[in-house]
């Protein structure tokens, strides 16, 4: 008998920033995400690419995505099941807007700890910002 796990995958929806037009940046210098489509995360398909990998290879194994964001981000849930995830949570609230890296990285580490999984996959890093903090910050939090 084969090994099963439960497989997170931490995911975020961001801006599809390879289209920019004059108006996806605000007058303060932060991008207008109500001028940008957003998408699931490039480095984060890769996560999900790795775990869906596992799943093949220990039958019964199941992928979770989990996110935090705006109740759009449920289309990164959305699109994990249509390449083969087998649930996801989306973290909402509007306390969450900007929200820095510990922040996140602490509410991401809190719905982990009651998911309880064997694994857990991030990407290297999100598209909208260059600190590749996130995945980091969570595994601290998690010793």
């Amino acid at each position: 008998m084969s090994k099963k796990f439960k497989i997170v995958v931490l995911a975020k929806q961001v801006p599809d920033t390879r289209n920019v037009g004059k108006n996806a940046m605000k007058e303060d210098g932060t991008v207008n995400r109500a001028a940008l489509p957003a998408i699931f995360n490039p480095e984060d398909m890769n996560a999900l690419e790795q775990a869906l990998r596992l799943k093949d290879r220990f039958p019964g194994s199941e992928v979770l995505l989990l996110t935090m964001g705006p109740g759009r981000a449920a289309e990164v849930i959305r699109e994990g099941y249509y390449r083969g995830a087998d649930g996801g949570v989306l973290l909402t609230d509007r306390k969450f807007a900007g929200a820095d890296t510990l922040a996140t990285s602490y509410a991401l580490s809190m719905a982990i700890k009651k998911i309880s999984p064997d694994i857990i996959i991030a990407g290297r890093q999100a598209i909208d910002g260059d600190t590749a903090q996130v995945g980091p910050q969570v595994a601290e939090k998690l010793k």
